[in-house]
């Protein structure tokens, strides 16, 4: 049963089984914007060549230029050739994305979803600090390494469940973050060795002749057919596993082609200009929201979105910059202009019937969760004493005791009390975005209220000359509720529905990601005090601010009880929900209120930290804890024990040099998880 056949299903009329289908209008919405991109990008781009070169040059300059003549020489080796990748670069990530989406199921699915721009990014940082001989044969096939190492991880984590959409995507999110976690530490420790990835790290399509243009071509020109001959596997991959199985479809040998054939786009475009990650997102979501309901529409409309919106930014940075603007980071140039758009788009334009949440794998459930919670938390309690008790010192490590721990605790406390209860919240909040929207990709900075806070923290140490610790907290706090206002704001009109929600968190997000990759690229010392204090650094924590953080925690934990009720039955979707009596809009509302408290609280005095409020959640459901008050104890259990553990070793690791904890928490648990998945 191909898309047609779905429709004209669908549209059955009478008793007599005749099936008919209206033709399928082109999305007008998705049309009208491509239209008004390519024309920003068109205005933009021909201003720029007339600041290059006399128009009356402009068809010698790109056919024959004449070599004696600078400004001919560089529009046909630099400019067209920047153009060019520009065009294949954001068609190939826009395309790239809404084959992921249909494959995972997921709105949220992106090319980072699959790890392969996290894995290529590591494989560069490794071959630039251990074997720098390896990049005489050319950065992109060191790339191109890192990127298919990541794929194989995620293959082979999910391959026992048949590459199951969720399976897929807890891998890739897993291997996401353990790449990118070590290739950040390597950055914090090995800073002026690889301060150029950063730019590369963002994006940048600076081109000094044809060859990139050359080599793109042919390969993404090959992973696009394949993918066009693929429509009608890829359509049927949009149903329900069981409903596609009753229809004999190969959903394991689908999803691999699909897989296959986006990767490879995105291994190629990022191996070649660098990682560029709104892109593939905005494109797909640009799409949808534009009107694209059939596949075959959005695998049209997504790469002509992905390559207007890339050209049109690359050429505003060109047009406003000059000739600096090769050293501004192209991709997050991109989240800039496309994140207000989405941003813009999101409450004007319909998202059509709210997804049905993804279904969760068939997991064990244990009768009596109560022995699994008393192991984590007796692990916790022995934890405690070891990282209030032990670390080393002049003479190694040593246990602390009477006059000497007196001395110690009053610098050890604060970090591990402010570790515990930071870890406890974003677990939480994880839990219940997770629950809230059916979505395993959810997470508290998905919800766009570590954006909010971490911009508030920008404004204060870049306009304010030497701003202390209450400043920061102060505009860390304006920024998070300004971002849950602003996402409200828009989920509003749509009674909360969750992907209007997530979309409205992931556009806030990838504002505040392009402004740190931007302030990174410019070499400002004040955005390494931003990437530490991003990457879930406890340096700063005092005993007040460890006091109030727990005293905030304990409030907030001893409320969720009132919420199990509500998570157990929201996973049901809005139809049965509503069946049961629920005020769907106003029950979305309160728990959104809490997650935000709960996130807001913990990033004010640790930073955002990633790992925990996503993977938690999964790691207290692989050890069977299924209803919403075990998962949610053994979630908070879990996350407490990990943030704990990476304050301990972050501080002791490497004495008298400190790690960030947030980075630490993601190599401890990433392991555990991985294990879990595999075994299970």
């Amino acid at each position: 049963m191909a898309e047609g056949s779905i429709v004209a299903a669908r549209g059955r009329k009478g008793s007599a089984g005749v099936a008919w289908s209206r033709p399928s209008r082109w999305p007008l919405g998705a049309l009208l914007l491509c239209a008004a991109l390519a024309a920003l990008g068109l205005g933009a781009t021909l201003a720029n060549l007339a600041a290059l070169l006399p128009p009356a040059s402009w068809l010698d300059a790109a056919a024959a230029p004449d070599i004696d003549d600078m400004r001919q020489v560089l529009v046909h080796f630099a400019f067209l050739p920047r153009l060019a990748v520009s065009l294949l670069s954001g068609a190939a990530l826009g395309l790239a994305g809404a084959v992921l989406q249909q494959v995972l199921r997921n709105p949220l699915a992106s090319p980072e979803t699959v790890g392969v721009s996290a894995g290529s990014h590591l494989a560069l940082a490794l071959a630039t600090l251990a074997a720098p001989s390896l990049l005489a044969f050319g950065r992109e096939w060191v790339a191109l390494a890192g990127a298919f190492a990541a794929l194989a991880a995620v293959l082979a984590l999910s391959w026992h469940k048949g590459l199951s959409p969720l399976s897929v995507v807890l891998a890739g999110l897993v291997v996401s973050l353990y790449a990118g976690a070590i290739g950040a530490a390597l950055v914090v420790l090995k800073h002026d060795w690889l301060a150029g990835l950063f730019i590369w790290g963002a994006g940048s399509l600076g081109q000094q002749d044809w060859t990139t243009t050359l080599w793109l071509l042919p390969r993404l020109g090959i992973a696009a057919l394949t993918i066009g001959l693929m429509v009608r596997p890829l359509t049927l991959l949009g149903l329900e596993d069981d409903g596609a199985r009753s229809l004999g479809v190969p959903l394991g040998i689908y999803r691999f082609a699909g897989l296959g054939a986006a990767v490879a786009l995105i291994a190629f475009t990022v191996a070649a200009v660098g990682v560029i990650g709104f892109v593939g997102l905005a494109a797909a979501a640009l799409a949808r929201i534009g009107g694209g309901r059939r596949l075959s529409h959005r695998l049209v409309m997504a790469p002509l979105l992905g390559a207007t919106l890339l050209w049109a930014a690359d050429q505003a940075v060109q047009l406003a910059t000059g000739p600096q603007g090769d050293l501004l980071p192209t991709g997050a140039i991109t989240a800039l202009l496309g994140a207000p758009l989405l941003l813009w788009l999101l409450p004007r334009l319909s998202l059509g019937r709210e997804l049905p949440a993804l279904a969760a794998e068939c997991l064990p459930r244990l009768q009596r969760p109560g022995v699994v919670l008393a192991a984590i938390g007796f692990a916790l309690l022995v934890l405690l004493a070891l990282a209030l008790l032990c670390g080393p010192g002049p003479h190694g490590w040593s246990f602390a005791f009477g006059d000497q721990l007196d001395a110690l605790l009053s610098w050890r406390w604060p970090r591990v009390l402010a570790a515990l209860s930071a870890g406890a919240m974003l677990a939480l909040a994880g839990l219940m975005m997770q629950r809230l929207t059916g979505n395993p990709m959810a997470s508290p900075e998905v919800l766009g209220i570590s954006a909010g806070a971490a911009l508030g923290m920008v404004v204060a140490l870049f306009v304010f000359d030497a701003p202390g610790r209450a400043l920061q907290t102060g505009a860390a706090t304006i920024g998070a509720f300004a971002a849950l206002l602003a996402v409200l704001a828009i989920g509003r009109r749509a009674a909360f529905a969750p992907e209007r929600l997530l979309l409205a968190g992931v556009a806030l997000t990838g504002l505040f990601d392009a402004l740190v990759l931007v302030l990174t690229a410019s070499g400002d010392p004040r955005a390494m005090l931003l990437l530490n204090w991003m990457t879930g650094s406890t340096y700063g924590v005092d005993a007040g601010s460890a006091i109030l953080t727990a005293s905030i925690a304990l409030s907030l934990l001893l409320t969720a009880p009132l919420f199990m009720r509500w998570l157990d039955m929201l996973p049901l979707g809005p139809t049965v929900v509503q069946a049961l009596g629920l005020d769907l809009s106003r029950t979305r509302l309160l728990v959104l209120v809490m997650v935000a408290a709960l996130t807001a609280a913990s990033t004010l005095i640790v930073g955002p930290l990633t790992f925990i409020g996503l993977m938690a959640p999964h790691l207290a459901r692989r050890l069977d804890l299924a209803r919403a008050l075990p998962q949610a104890a053994g979630a908070v259990l879990a996350g407490a024990l990990i943030m704990v553990c990476a304050d301990w070793i972050s501080r002791t690791a490497i004495f008298p040099r400190q790690i960030p904890a947030g980075l630490v928490a993601t190599l401890i648990g990433g392991p555990v998880l991985m294990g879990l998945l595999r075994r299970r």
